[in-house]
């Protein structure tokens, strides 16, 4: 599926659809280059999951976790340099866990992602005048079916 949003409440708006439907055990990759709204987007899932603290990029702790309706992992692999630093940390007790585990710039780590995942990738629409993104979702497995009738 495609999207293209015109400004960071847009990005925020799919998320939080996403998030409101999320389930326990659902992993989203998440990549796009810096300054693209990762964040924002993990702010709009956060929102869909009712979670209410302030929500961070972890880029210097490599997880925050957030209770809501279901809790939230929030990884951002960006720094780690070998996948051997993600899995030190119990990387699959999160994501085989009872959360939802969101990773930033996930395609550094892909040989620890599960076949069965979420993928979203958001890309800037280069004009100078405004701020467009493309936001590119897919899913994997059976699990994620429940994607193509939130977003009709």
């Amino acid at each position: 599926m495609e999207f293209t949003v015109k400004n960071v409440e847009e990005t925020m708006a799919i998320a939080y659809k996403l998030g409101k439907f999320a389930n326990s055990g659902d992993i989203i990759c998440l990549n796009g280059d810096l300054g693209t709204g990762k964040t924002h987007f993990v702010k709009g899932l956060a929102k869909g999951l009712e979670i209410k603290e302030h929500i961070t990029s972890p880029t210097f702790n490599i997880v925050n976790e957030y209770d809501g309706r279901i809790k939230l992992y929030h990884f951002d692999v960006y720094r780690v340099n070998d996948p051997d630093e993600i899995e030190a940390i119990g990387f699959d007790e999160y994501i085989f866990g009872e959360g939802v585990t969101v990773i930033e710039w996930s395609n550094y780590i892909k040989e620890l992602i599960p076949k069965e995942h979420i993928s979203v990738e958001i890309i800037k629409i280069p004009n100078k005048n405004l701020n467009y993104r493309k936001i590119i979702l897919n899913y994997f497995g059976e699990k994620y079916n429940y994607i193509k009738e939130i977003f009709i």
